[in-house]
């Protein structure tokens, strides 16, 4: 009997690609790899899977194979597949792209804040894909969804998240960058500003995430165990405000949301985080002076501190390291000088 294993959806995480492993059955006949898959995977016809084949989202024993590959026993089959569909369909749209580096393979953006990385209910379009989308039309007419899923969006960030994002511009490096999320091999590192005076100088936090159990568009951490999927997020202390903490954070694994989860998790909330409560005093007086400066502060960054500052990962073509680096934008700079201050004030008193 065929064996399945290690499958992983991330239905809820900031990668886009959800990941199947089959170990082929001790018995199995020689088979082409993608008649064995059309058998055993739905909804698929045998023209998509050949696409995926030669696009390298198919993969035996950790190598690319061509179409008359047959399947011999005990092969390790991976199936690389978008999970969590986009339901709209994505239009061309002139959206501004600020882009840090482009070339015949990969894309790097910096993306703003207020801006949805794709369509989705109630973003239909203005999204960032849809810039991309527009933008590569122009340099490939020819090119559309069947050729390119998701016109090469591989993970994505919270719409008032900042900062940088990596997207393919070929089937092929797409699953190349796919892979390289799975196995946790990119670099990522956030800087938040979180509520409260963060103890410890560094730490990790493992919690699982999943869909919070009332509030549904929220998430909440779990203890390890069956509910939600296994995230560790990494932290350092960059600064101390003595009510706020300014921190960076290394991703380890990419669930949705993971940040403001893990950082709340632990008790500190991100600031002027709306969903997740940081958009009121949880830290400080209740005083009409003090009140009056943190509401002045959440008009000068008003959306939750966050900023995807650094991105590395190893080029789909050249196999070289690429690292990228997005200064911290102006609100959250203005936000930071504007605690710096007021602590120094209090101090000099």
């Amino acid at each position: 009997m065929l064996e399945e294993r290690d499958i992983q959806i991330e239905e809820n995480t900031e990668e886009l690609y959800e990941r199947k492993s089959f170990t082929i059955d001790k018995g199995q006949e020689p088979l082409r790899i993608d008649k064995w898959v059309q058998e055993h995977m739905t909804n698929v016809t045998r023209n998509k899977i050949q696409q995926a084949i030669e696009a390298c989202f198919i993969t035996v024993n950790g190598k690319s194979v061509k179409n008359n590959y047959k399947v011999r026993p005990l092969d390790e089959i991976v199936v690389l597949s978008l999970s969590n569909p986009i339901s709209e369909e994505v239009k061309p749209e002139p959206v501004p792209l600020d882009i840090v580096y482009e070339d015949d393979a990969i894309m790097v953006l910096n993306k703003p804040k207020n801006m949805v990385v794709h369509p989705g209910v109630g973003n239909y379009s203005g999204t960032l894909l849809n810039g991309i989308a527009y933008h590569l039309l122009q340099q490939n007419p020819n090119l559309d969804e069947e050729t390119l899923p998701r016109y090469g969006l591989v993970h994505r960030i919270d719409k008032n998240t900042t900062g940088l994002l990596v997207c393919a511009k070929t089937a092929e490096a797409a699953a190349h960058l796919a892979k390289q999320f799975f196995n946790h091999t990119v670099s990522r590192k956030y800087v938040a500003l979180v509520w409260g005076n963060v103890e410890e100088e560094e730490g990790t936090i493992v919690a699982h995430i999943a869909r919070h159990q009332r509030f549904r568009k929220i998430f909440d951490a779990y203890p390890e165990g069956e509910t939600g999927k296994h995230a560790i997020t990494h932290y350092s202390v960059l600064e101390r405000f003595n009510y706020v903490t300014l921190v960076e954070c290394r991703l380890e694994t990419g669930r949705t949301h993971q940040i403001r989860v893990h950082m709340k998790h632990i008790g500190h909330t991100l600031f002027n985080d709306l969903e997740y409560g940081g958009d009121r005093i949880l830290k400080g007086t209740i005083y009409t002076r003090y009140k009056q400066f943190v509401d002045n502060c959440f008009a000068v960054c008003p959306r939750c501190a966050l900023h995807a500052k650094t991105l590395g990962f190893i080029h789909p073509v050249t196999n070289k390291e690429m690292f990228f680096e997005s200064p911290l934008p102006s609100d959250i700079i203005r936000v930071v000088d504007k605690w710096r201050d007021y602590i120094q004030t209090k101090t000099n008193v």
